[in-house]
């Protein structure tokens, strides 16, 4: 069984981004497990060992009691949307955020990593702050990045960036497999900059390999990218922006920009961020 892995920090972004772990667990016939990650306080050490291991085992007592708490919330929250089926594990681990989830990554063979984009412990600086990289390049699984204002429909569109390289090939195959398990239409966007690489014959090429998929091709003349992808996911009415790890600097930029700016649409498309 497939196995989508959803970190928590049970605030109310978390709860949205959990119901996008159900309903992509329900397509891909996945369980979900969901992972609460604390870290202890820096304590100064002053010959008093004992009371420090009682302070720790108070807050891992703590901790645990807590988690205990919220487990019921989100079964309900299953159960509200129909999902009650769905196989969930819970795992609470202490530890740096980002180290925990490469290594239940890597223990627990997830296949997909579904998370909230900010919330009360600050999931949006493990995007934009300095674990940014870790978040996204390190954890070798793909992420479905949930901003705090999305809200869970029926996917029907979704947006692949390109720049027609050959490793793209790959994401874009992924995307695909998607696509057809919500019955969605994929639509590839490359933007033509002045550096644009792609030639007529190339882009041609690409329109016969997936002109039996449920694609479709879009290239568009301008030098503002980041804009111009802004305007394609309102005109086309997307439900997720994917694209490919390489765009990792821009997806950080993209992506707090919207945050930033309160863009009405933009925040509130998922990204799927792919692996090469």
């Amino acid at each position: 069984m497939k196995k989508i892995l959803f970190p928590t920090d049970f605030s109310e972004t978390a709860n949205n981004a959990f119901i996008y772990a159900l309903k992509f667990a329900n397509k891909l016939q996945a369980e979900v497990l969901v992972l609460h990650v604390y870290d202890l306080p820096p304590i100064s050490y002053e010959g008093h060992a004992t009371a420090i291991v009682e302070v720790f085992e108070t807050i891992e007592l703590d901790k645990f009691e807590n988690f205990k708490d919220q487990i019921p919330s989100l079964r309900k929250i299953a159960e509200d949307n129909d999902l009650g089926y769905i196989k969930m594990q819970h795992l609470l681990k202490q530890g740096d955020l980002i180290h925990v989830i490469k290594e239940v990554v890597k223990e627990e063979e997830i296949d997909m990593v579904v998370m909230g984009t900010t919330g009360a412990t600050g999931w949006q600086e493990t995007f934009f702050g300095s674990n940014t990289g870790s978040a996204i390049t390190n954890v070798s699984k793909n992420i479905l990045s949930v901003p705090n204002d999305a809200k869970f429909d029926i996917i029907r569109n979704i947006a692949f960036t390109t720049r027609f390289r050959e490793q793209d090939k790959e994401g874009l195959y992924e995307v695909i497999k998607f696509a057809k398990m919500f019955n969605a239409k994929i639509k590839c966007l490359a933007v033509k900059t002045k550096n644009f690489e792609g030639t007529e014959e190339l882009i041609e090429q690409w329109r016969q390999e997936f002109e039996k998929q449920p694609v479709e091709f879009f290239v568009v003349p301008d030098d503002d990218v980041k804009q111009t992808i802004f305007d394609f996911l309102d005109n086309q009415h997307i439900d997720i922006l994917s694209m490919v790890t390489y765009k990792r600097s821009f997806f950080e930029e993209l992506f707090r920009q919207s945050l930033t700016q309160k863009l009405s649409y933009h925040s509130k498309t998922p990204i799927l961020v792919l692996h090469e």
